[in-house]
């Protein structure tokens, strides 16, 4: 390998290795579909990850709670537009994304 195919290898890895990688719960949130109406940072049909975590950051009952609103769904919370619930979603995923959902604050 000569020198400018190798910086030019070097330089690819390191771009790899400064993007952002998606967590394995954020894949989980995509595959039942949260993200079509929660993002991370911005408020899009529901609110935003962030600010959840920012509400509910360090009260006790609050991942069995909102563990509950995914499961059975919820309204009034975040406003008018209600949650559906989500009972084909197993206990071990909510669990997972709740824990990362109050990550995010």
């Amino acid at each position: 390998m000569n020198r400018t195919t190798l910086l030019a290898a070097v330089a690819a890895l390191a771009g790899l290795a400064a993007a952002p990688v998606a967590s394995a719960d954020e894949a989980l949130a995509k595959k039942h579909n949260c993200l079509a109406c929660h993002q991370i940072a911005a408020k899009s049909v529901g609110p935003a990850y962030k600010e959840v975590a920012k509400k509910y950051k360090g009260q006790a009952g609050a991942t069995a709670m909102l563990a509950g609103k995914v499961k059975a769904g919820g309204s009034g919370t975040w406003g008018p537009i209600p949650m559906p619930p989500n009972p084909a979603v197993s206990d071990a995923d909510i669990a997972k994304l709740v824990a990362w959902i109050l990550k995010q604050g």
